[in-house]
C-alpha cells in the first residue's frame, strides 16, 4: 500500500483526494490543510469549474496537519502529493524529497528556472522521484494524439497546431497576482508546451507575439523551432475570449496521410484520403484522467520504474518554453531555450 499525504485541500487538492479513492493499492492517510474546517471534513466551501462540489467528508482514519512542514516531518507517508498554490511549490517539495518521500507536485513545477532547476537537483541528490502532475497527455483525446505520433500509424507528423483560450479568470484574487501563478503563460499555456516537449521534445528555440497588461503576456501565438526536418509546430494560448465563451483548448495534428482534429467538447475527427472517422475512446467522468495521472505515479513508486510523463526535467523544461516565450513577447526576438 502506498501510503500518501496529501498537502492542500483546495479545489485541486479535493479532486486529487477524490482520485486516490479510487486507486488500488493507495491511500491517503495523511492531510495538511491550514483552514480548521476543512481538517475537519467541511468542504462544502471548495467548487471549480468542473468535477463535483465539495461535502462534508469522513476524515477520521486520517493524520490531520496545520501544514505541509508539519505533514513532512511528522506523518509516515511513502509520496507528499502538493497541491498548495504556484508560489508554495519549491520548499515542501525539497524538504519531502530531503526527508525520503517521493513527491508528486500540481503544474507548474515552480514559477522559476532557477527553482525548478533546485528541485530536480534535489530530487538526485536523495534517490527519490520528483512527478509533476501535467495532466494532459491522461486525457483520452491527448492520449489518442500522442499514440499516433509515436506510432506513426498515418506516418511521420508533419505539423501541429495547439489552443487554449480562456475568459479573463474572475474567481479568485491569486489568478490575477503574477507573483503568485506567472500569469497565464505558466498557469494556462504551460499545458500545451508540456504537451508539446513530451511529443517532439525541446525546441532549439520559440518566437512569440503577444500581448501584455502590465507584467503578465495575457495572449501569446508562438512558433516552436525543432529545425530543417521539423516538424513545424505553432500554438495559442490566453485569456482574451468574451464571458461567453469562457473555456476552450483543441489540436490539429497534420500527419503524412491523416490530420486529427480535436476540439473541446467536439468528438474527435480523424481526416483520410476516405473520409472523416470519429475514433472510440474509453470513457470516463472527469475525475477519469486525474486518477489515469495519479496511478500512474504510484505504480512508479511500487514498480522503482519513473513515468515518462510525470518527469520533473520535462515539467521544467515545458516551464523554460514558457519563460522563453514571454522573452520573446518582450524583446521582439527568437529566444534559445537552455
Amino acid at each position: 500500500m502506498i501510503k500518501i499525504g496529501l498537502a492542500g485541500i483546495g479545489f485541486m487538492g479535493m479532486i486529487h483526494y477524490l482520485a486516490i479513492a479510487r486507486i488500488s493499492g493507495a491511500k491517503v492517510t495523511a492531510i495538511a490543510a491550514r483552514d480548521p474546517k476543512k481538517r475537519a471534513g467541511d468542504w462544502s466551501m471548495i467548487q471549480g469549474n468542473f468535477g463535483p462540489r465539495g461535502t462534508q467528508m469522513d476524515l477520521s482514519d486520517i493524520a490531520l496537519f496545520a501544514d505541509a512542514e508539519e505533514l513532512i516531518q511528522k506523518s509516515d507517508v511513502d509520496l507528499v502529493d502538493i497541491c498548495l498554490p504556484s508560489d508554495n511549490h519549491v520548499g515542501p517539495a525539497i524538504k519531502a524529497l530531503e526527508s525520503g518521500k517521493h513527491v508528486l507536485v500540481e503544474k507548474p513545477i515552480a514559477l522559476s528556472l532557477a527553482d525548478a532547476d533546485r528541485m530536480v537537483a534535489a530530487a538526485k541528490a536523495s534517490g527519490r522521484m520528483l512527478m509533476v502532475a501535467h495532466v494532459l497527455p491522461f486525457f483520452a483525446d491527448f492520449r489518442f494524439g500522442l499514440e499516433l505520433i509515436s506510432q506513426q500509424t498515418h506516418g511521420k507528423l508533419l505539423a501541429a497546431h495547439f489552443r487554449r483560450h480562456i475568459s479573463p479568470p474572475n474567481w479568485s484574487d491569486a489568478v490575477a497576482d503574477f507573483s503568485k501563478v506567472g500569469g497565464p503563460l505558466i498557469d494556462l499555456h504551460i499545458h500545451d508546451t508540456h504537451f508539446i516537449v513530451v511529443a517532439f521534445g525541446k525546441p532549439r528555440r520559440v518566437t512569440s507575439t503577444g500581448i501584455k497588461r502590465g507584467e503578465m503576456v495575457t495572449y501569446v501565438a508562438t512558433q516552436y523551432d525543432f529545425g530543417p526536418e521539423g516538424p513545424a509546430v505553432s500554438a495559442t494560448s490566453g485569456c482574451l475570449s468574451a464571458p461567453g465563451r469562457p473555456f476552450t483548448h483543441g489540436y490539429e495534428l497534420y500527419f503524412e496521410r491523416a490530420t486529427l482534429l480535436y476540439e473541446a467538447g467536439q468528438p474527435l475527427r480523424l481526416f483520410t484520403a476516405t473520409g472523416v472517422e470519429n475514433p472510440t475512446l474509453a470513457g470516463g467522468d472527469e475525475i477519469d484522467a486525474f486518477e489515469k495521472e495519479i496511478t500512474a505515479a504510484v505504480r512508479a513508486i511500487e514498480t522503482r520504474t519513473p513515468s515518462p510523463l510525470l518527469d520533473g526535467t520535462l515539467a521544467r523544461d515545458a516551464l523554460a518554453l514558457c519563460l522563453g516565450e514571454g522573452t520573446s513577447v518582450d524583446s521582439g526576438q527568437p529566444v534559445s531555450i537552455a
